[in-house]
This record gives C-alpha cells, sequence and structure tokens, in this order.
C-alpha cells in the first residue's frame, strides 16, 4: 500500500491527526530505510574538514568571538549572532532581518546550523563557501555597514584579539586581517552541526525511532519528488531551481523585483531561481523561502507540493510530509556565551544608528 492509501485511513477532527488504522498500512523501514539511502546522508558527529582552512581549537575560539562581537558591525550593535542566532534555530525568526539604520534586509535569514553541508551561500548562491559569506554582512550597507580597513582597526585595537589571531595563525608575518578574520568565523561555524536526529538515527538502523506517519510522510517526500532537489547530508543547500517549476506563487511569497540567482550570473534563464533550500532543523526556523512570509510549515509545504510539482497534496499528505520534516531537528552544540575582548583607547567609537 502506498503512502496516500494509508494516509486516507487517517481519521483527521478539525484538521489534527488523531489516530491511525495500524492494520491498514504496514511499512518496512528496512525497505524504505534502503530507498532512502539513495537520497539522504547521516549528519556525521564530528567536525567536517574544510578545504584550505584547518578547524584548530584556536581558530575555532578566536572565530567564536568573532561570531559573537558587534563591534564588528559600524554601529557596534550587531554581530552575526543578531541575525543567526544560535538559541532560536541559527537565524532570527523574522520575515527579512534588521540591519544597520533599522533598515529591512532584502531576504530571510538562512540558518547557521550546518551551513558547512552547503554547496554554497546566501539564497543565490553568491558565496562559495563560508569564510566568503563571512564578508558579505559586514560590509552592507544594510547589514552591519563596515569595511575591512574598519574592522582590521578594531580588532588591531585590543591585544587580546592580535595575541589570538597570532596563535590561530602562526608564522604570518601580520595575521590580524580581513581574510583571516573571515577564516576563523568560517571555522567556528564548522562546528556548528547538529547530528543525531530521530532521521539520521533512523538511517543508521533504528527501526522505532519514526512514527508511522512520519515514515509516511517519508515516503510521500521521496515518491512524490521533494527529495530530487532536497537530498544529501542537508536535505538540501545544493542545486538551483527556479521558485514555481510548474506554476510560480503569488506576488506575496514571491516578490516580483527579488529575481534570485539572475542577479549573480546575469543570465536570464536564472530568473526567479534560488538554491535549493537546505530542511535540516526546517521546523525551529519560521518564517520560510527568501522572502520569509510564510510562518506555517504545513502551508510551506502544501506551496512547495503545487508550484515546485504540480502535485495538490490533500491535507493528511501535508500533515504526513510535515511530521516527517519535524525528525530533522538534530542536537544543537552547547555554545557558551564568550566572555570578549576589552575595547582600547583607539577602537573605532560606534556609528549613530540614524534610522530611515
Amino acid at each position: 500500500m502506498r503512502p496516500h492509501q494509508f494516509l486516507a485511513t487517517i481519521l483527521i477532527s478539525g484538521g489534527t491527526l488523531v489516530g491511525i488504522s495500524n492494520a491498514a498500512f504496514a511499512v518496512d523501514p528496512a525497505q524504505l530505510r534502503e530507498s532512502a539511502k539513495d537520497y539522504f546522508e547521516v549528519i556525521p558527529s564530528m567536525v567536517p574538514a574544510i578545504a584550505g582552512n584547518a578547524v584548530t581549537r584556536e581558530k575555532v575560539d578566536l572565530g567564536k568571538k568573532l561570531f559573537f562581537d558587534p563591534r564588528l558591525s559600524a554601529s557596534a550593535i550587531i554581530s552575526c549572532n543578531t541575525c543567526h542566532n544560535l538559541g532560536m534555530g541559527g537565524d532570527d525568526n523574522l520575515e527579512t532581518s534588521i540591519g544597520h539604520g533599522w533598515q529591512k534586509g532584502p531576504r530571510n535569514a538562512p540558518t547557521v546550523y550546518n551551513a558547512v553541508f552547503n554547496e554554497a551561500q546566501f539564497w543565490d548562491g553568491r558565496a562559495e563557501d563560508l569564510k566568503a559569506q563571512a564578508k558579505g554582512p559586514v560590509q552592507a550597507g544594510v547589514e552591519m555597514a563596515s569595511t575591512p580597513e574598519r574592522v582590521v582597526t578594531v580588532l588591531n585595537s585590543m591585544p587580546e584579539y592580535v595575541a589570538q589571531f597570532n596563535a590561530a595563525f602562526p608564522g604570518q608575518n601580520d595575521p590580524v586581517t580581513f581574510d583571516n578574520m573571515a577564516m576563523a568565523i568560517e571555522a567556528f561555524e564548522a562546528t556548528l552541526i547538529t547530528p543525531a536526529s530521530r532521521f539520521d538515527q533512523f538511517l543508521e538502523g533504528n527501526d522505532t525511532i519514526m512514527t508511522e506517519t512520519e515514515l509516511a510522510g517519508l515516503e510521500l517526500f521521496i515518491d512524490t519528488g521533494c527529495a530530487s532537489c532536497h537530498n544529501g547530508v542537508n536535505v538540501g543547500g545544493t542545486g538551483y531551481y527556479p521558485f514555481g517549476v510548474v506554476e510560480q506563487p503569488g506576488a506575496e511569497i514571491l516578490p516580483p523585483d527579488d529575481k534570485g540567482r539572475f542577479a549573480v550570473t546575469q543570465t536570464a534563464t536564472d530568473d526567479y531561481v534560488f538554491r535549493a533550500g537546505p530542511l535540516r532543523n526546517i521546523a525551529l526556523t519560521a518564517p520560510y523561502f527568501h522572502s520569509g512570509k510564510v510562518w506555517n510549515l504545513e502551508q510551506a509545504v502544501a506551496i512547495m507540493s503545487s508550484s515546485q510539482l504540480g502535485t495538490e497534496l490533500n491535507d493528511a499528505e501535508v500533515q504526513a510530509i510535515t511530521a516527517f520534516l519535524h525528525t530533522l531537528t538534530g542536537e544543537t552544540p552547547s555554545v557558551e556565551y564568550p566572555v570578549l575582548p576589552v575595547s582600547g583607547p583607539t577602537t573605532p567609537k560606534p556609528a549613530a544608528m540614524i534610522a530611515n
């Protein structure tokens, strides 16, 4: 029996799943697991290696301080953690982030958790890796509104930072650089992985860790074609696809003035093309899509099925896929807020946050 047949037997009351007919559906977890392994990978419990950037303890410790330090911004108010809050799923749970001068950013902030597994960074993939991504918001006028020169001046004004840069980048004549700042942040962000989700435990052989509804949702996720774009270790984060393969959603969800990857490639076929969103911890990161216009995960599933697959799922199918997506929530690392170096007499003063 296929999932849609099983889901027809689920008792619905007020749109909520309240019961399952076990006799009507018996999934073979082992068979489903083998099918799932064709699309997905388990998040490793160890920090992954980064090409050209050895993840050392000294570099991670420095990168953590930089991630939380608001003095990298012109206002000395905004840090990386402001928009990628490690206590809130790795994002800020806003439609779009608020930056320098209380300006509203153009896109929803993606989660920093497991970002190391993405093919590229940002919704349009304009940053090839995390160190390239780390440089963008610092310099963006709508975000941190700083400059590489200002950042280096800030860091050099504090002897503790200078000592840490020397320890993290030994042998360099002048280790306090904007590039090294980005590499340290990248090393720290590489540690922000969330292993041991219930889905990972299922892939590793636990037959009872997921409910029948969640298993049915996984099978639907594969059979309807969701997994053709949302796959791999991050259940997405690789490949670029038009938002609206079959039918574009309305302007309230797909703003017409944001043409996605077209701004990077200047290629007409990249109009409204975006990187497939990674779905790890998706239950923690509302609102959804690059516009941040959808706050309900079930609504997001329904929109994707109709816009990307041309499939109108019934309520029970949407609820089952949503239930599966909840199994992608992993164990977030424990991150102790660092004590930051004290500003010195030559540390640049904060720029005023003037409302537009």
